[in-house]
């Protein structure tokens, strides 16, 4: 196949619950987008197909990250690596990757949780955050901020991402983060890693940073998250009683 990637337009939408980018598209051989918030490129490249929760998928998603990208992953892999303990030479993503892996096979649920708790605070100054929750209390102006700041500064981790619309007690706020693939999700292909050392510690760490509630929604099927600032998670999560992936979890495999 030679025919070129088919960009997706994302277009905002009126609720909550925002029209999703098909994970399984047209791709060609390579396709290169840029990365609106830096300079690195995201390179989509044709593989073979491979089952993904059910889904046939061909796309294997590369990033050229910039000197900032580097900068902020090997920041986030060294404490992380400081608070567990697990150390590794590799570089880059794969380094992050790798000690999330360690810590996920390792140790349970909670504590799986509770030491990336303590590795978002080593990376985040406490006066700061102190600083922000008692002069910013959560309102319109701050959870569009929120997503604004999630956008622009953190695509090095999740992947890039756009602000969408919901309605907030009858306005339309810009306060959620659209991510088409979430790369942490793609490089793991683990749904146990997803949540419990990402969505649920950030989840919390957030909150209890900056008393700003966010509801973090992934979708399996296609890879895509939504943030959503503003928002408390359900006491009954959905997204936590979900299998993992049958044949590419890198934890059921044990390969990084």
């Amino acid at each position: 196949m030679n025919t070129s990637l088919s960009l997706l337009h994302v277009s905002q939408t009126n609720s909550l619950q925002t029209k999703r980018l098909p994970h399984c598209s047209k791709f060609g051989n390579t396709t290169r987008i840029s990365n609106r918030g830096y300079n690195s490129e995201v390179v989509t490249s044709m593989l073979p197909l491979k089952e993904t929760f059910g889904v046939i998928c061909k796309e294997k998603t590369v990033y050229k990250d910039s000197w900032f990208d580097h900068l902020a992953i090997h920041y986030l892999s060294q404490s992380l690596q400081h608070t567990t303990g697990f150390r590794n030479e590799k570089q880059g993503y794969e380094s992050l990757t790798e000690v999330a892996t360690m810590v996920s096979r390792t140790f349970g649920a909670a504590m799986q949780r509770e030491l990336v708790i303590k590795s978002l605070e080593k990376t985040c100054p406490k006066l700061l955050l102190k600083m922000i929750k008692g002069l910013f209390p959560p309102s319109k102006f701050m959870r569009e901020l929120s997503a604004l700041f999630t956008v622009l500064f953190f695509a090095w981790l999740v992947g890039p991402s756009e602000v969408r619309e919901s309605e907030i007690e009858g306005r339309r706020e810009k306060n959620v983060v659209y991510i088409p693939k979430c790369r942490f999700l793609e490089n793991t292909q683990c749904v146990g890693m997803c949540t419990n050392l990402c969505k649920i510690p950030c989840q919390k760490f957030i909150y209890d940073s900056l008393g700003m509630p966010v509801y973090m929604l992934p979708n399996f099927e296609d890879m895509s998250c939504e943030i959503i600032f503003g928002e408390k998670p359900p006491l009954e999560d959905p997204t936590l009683n979900q299998p993992c992936y049958a044949t590419r979890c890198i934890k059921k495999q044990g390969i990084v």
